[in-house]
């Protein structure tokens, strides 16, 4: 473990440092959009030559949805900071679910078994978050990104749906199956 913890140190490092030097390049890039800078400057000549290009998908993302391009730049940076979260979040998950693999292989079959129920249950309870928040969200429930969390998590809720009333117009089946998927893993482990 402690390579991995030193691997994972120094993509942290990495990361704070190619953020850090992505904000720089925003914020110039910005100055010289907004024209706090002289656009016949040699930095204006040289951001417009090589940056702008990078930071051209997002600016017509931003432009698309009725910003303005000026604002591009922190955009791609708000993208670099939270890549960069998202990244280092993955590596700390995949350590620990490293980790706790290496506890149960020492802890023989019941181990690796109580594993696999743990895994199984987060996957699901995983599953009905992706659902929920991608009901708040205009996209197709069928894109091969979602369809998954639809075709785990409605074998759980089809049956709860025939027993819990609707409050309205809100759902709260999905609430009430993360919390018995809890409840369950939790009756499962301490059963094992």
């Amino acid at each position: 473990m402690p390579a991995i913890d030193s691997i994972l140190e120094a993509v942290r490092v990495a990361t704070l440092f190619v953020v850090a030097v992505f904000a720089v390049i925003c914020v110039v890039d910005w100055a010289v959009r907004t024209r706090r800078i002289n656009a016949f400057n040699p930095i204006a000549r040289y951001f417009r030559s090589t940056i702008d290009p990078f930071i051209a998908p997002i600016e017509r993302r931003v432009v698309r949805a009725g910003g303005s391009p000026t604002v591009a730049p922190w955009w791609a940076l708000v993208a670099a900071v939270v890549g960069g979260i998202l990244l280092l979040s993955l590596l700390g998950f995949i350590r620990n679910q490293v980790l706790f693999a290496a506890l149960a292989a020492n802890q023989g079959a019941a181990g690796v078994f109580r594993l696999l129920v743990v895994w199984t249950f987060a996957i699901l309870r995983l599953a009905l978050i992706v659902r929920v928040i991608s009901s708040w969200l205009p996209v197709n429930p069928y894109s091969p990104w979602l369809r998954w969390s639809y075709l785990l998590s409605e074998p759980i809720l089809r049956p709860l749906r025939q027993i819990v009333p609707t409050l309205g117009m809100i759902d709260i089946t999905p609430i009430l199956a993360y919390f018995l998927l809890g409840f369950l893993a939790r009756i499962l482990v301490g059963a094992l």
